[in-house]
């Protein structure tokens, strides 16, 4: 199966000129006379919950995995027991330093784990 393709949600007016400073993002419209409140066509898409994708499909990367966020080698060695390790993808935290990326990396590649951000030298 293949996730569900959507409209790009975007603020009304987001490409006016008096308008460069909105951030390109969704925020729910309030305004008593805005016209993507009173869902005017013309004005796009809103997210509405028929845009949701089934379960079996949420939280799942282009290349079919999930992804699990790493951030420190206990989290990585209580993973790595896990017997379904192939059917995932790991991020390192962010907040994670250099060294320790690297030595996560090595031995997520030792166990033939793919690491998304992983650092190689």
């Amino acid at each position: 199966m293949q996730k569900k393709s959507h409209p790009k949600f975007n603020v009304p007016n987001f490409g006016a000129r008096n308008r460069k400073h909105v951030k390109e993002r969704w925020r729910k419209q309030r305004g008593v006379d805005n016209k993507k409140r009173i869902k005017k066509a013309f004005m796009g898409a809103e997210p509405t919950i028929g845009y949701r994708n089934p379960e079996s499909l949420r939280g799942v990367r282009a290349n079919g995995r999930r992804s699990v966020l790493i951030t420190n080698l206990n989290d990585l060695r209580e993973f790595l027991r896990n017997p379904e390790v192939a059917n995932y993808d790991l991020i390192l935290a962010g907040a994670l330093s250099r060294r320790k990326k690297m030595e996560i990396t090595k031995l997520a590649m030792e166990h033939r784990v793919n690491v998304t951000n992983g650092v190689t030298k």
